[in-house]
């Protein structure tokens, strides 16, 4: 569809640009940034989030029957702190959402500690959601501080991991270094409706490119370390599959340090993190009315097309031949199939990019504007 000086409608749907902004806030400066030049036009914001960080925000801010529930959890390093789990009505059920990011997520390790780190936070959220009575559970995987194989969360839901003289293991992947038995006797059931969980990784569980080799790194797990993390992991994924199943090649059985092979041994399906959230917030529809789509995110590079935000909102915009938009911290590789891309990177440089992200989205949105006057 043709853009040009005729009012419009402009749909607003970002991921958040992590470390700076959420959706919310980016949506919302675009908008006030194209709205300064074109105040004509109809804008609508329709944050977004592919599984990680800002999900529930995301989901919070459609507007969709949603409720917060408090909730003291166990921080990914011990610490208590409050996190919240989202409820929603779906078709006349209620639906519990929980985030791995602000439960067991990893901006909430000061310091980053790969190998203590625990996603037993996480497994006390989805405890509190089945206990408030849920029919089913939708599981955000982004931005977890462990790569504990998904061991926290089996202990949150009432398993228990042991040594050869039936102790307790201590939290985390180094914890595992001692197991030798996993007793699911306790361990919870998946309310009736079952649980979906959503994420943007397709990485295996165990290997080069599999959970603990990949991300562990960005964790705090220093290079010398990542065999044994992984073997440790891998000690784990055996008693898990000897008791429940699972499968640790299966695409996105890697995520969130292994959350992703444990769930779907639980029961859980996966499922593209994207998609589902595009669906949850109406986004579709909005592109529907839509004369054109501004989307973004933090770093936009090759693996942006890849189930994330980005490729997702390109999907239903060629869909429906509306035309997009980009705005990104920074532009890592050429974007094809965009009517325009601005950079903050490019308007402010890294460090004002940083320190002012707020004022350079607005900026952009503004210069994308200017582009269809």
């Amino acid at each position: 569809m043709s853009v040009g000086a005729r009012a419009m409608t402009v749909v607003m749907a970002p991921d958040s640009f992590k470390g700076t902004l959420d959706a919310p806030e980016v949506a919302a400066a675009l908008g006030a940034g194209w709205s300064d030049v074109r105040p004509q036009d109809r804008v609508v914001t329709c944050p977004m989030a592919d599984g990680g960080e800002g999900t529930l925000a995301a989901v919070a801010r459609s507007g969709r029957g949603t409720v917060h529930h408090p909730v003291l959890v166990h921080g990914p390093l011990g610490e208590p702190t409050t996190a919240a789990w989202l409820e929603m009505e779906e078709d006349g059920a209620r639906v519990g959402l929980v985030e791995v990011a602000s439960t067991s997520g990893i901006t909430m390790a000061d310091p980053l500690d790969g190998l203590r780190a625990s996603s037993r936070g996480f497994g006390e959220a989805v405890v509190a959601a089945l206990d408030a009575g849920v029919d089913r559970l939708v599981l955000a995987l982004g931005g977890s501080a462990s790569s504990d194989g998904g061991a926290g969360l089996l202990t949150a839901l009432g398993g228990r991991l042991h040594d050869r003289l039936g102790r307790p293991v201590a939290p985390g992947n180094a914890g595992l270094e001692g197991i030798a038995g996993l007793d699911l006797s306790g361990l919870r059931s998946l309310p009736a409706g079952g649980a979906v969980v959503l994420s943007d990784v397709r990485n295996p569980l165990l290997g080069r490119s599999g959970a603990v080799r990949t991300y562990g790194p960005q964790k705090g797990i220093r290079q010398a370390d990542l065999h044994r993390a992984d073997e440790r992991v891998g000690r784990l994924a055996g008693l898990v599959r000897d008791r429940l199943g699972g499968d640790e090649h299966a695409p996105g059985s890697g995520a969130a340090g292994g959350l992703g092979f444990t769930l779907a041994a639980w029961g859980a399906r996966l499922v593209p993190g994207a998609e589902a959230v595009a669906s949850v917030v109406g986004l579709p529809g909005f592109v529907d009315e839509a004369d054109v789509v501004v989307t973004g995110e933090g770093r936009f590079d090759a693996t942006s097309a890849q189930g994330k935000v980005v490729g997702t909102v390109s999907g239903l915009c060629d869909a429906r031949a509306v035309e997009r938009m980009l705005v990104a911290g920074s532009v890592e590789d050429t974007p094809t199939g965009f009517r325009a891309a601005v950079s903050l990177v490019d308007l402010a440089g890294a460090t004002g990019a940083m320190s002012a992200p707020g004022r350079w989205v607005r900026d952009a949105g503004g210069r994308l504007a200017a582009g269809v006057t």
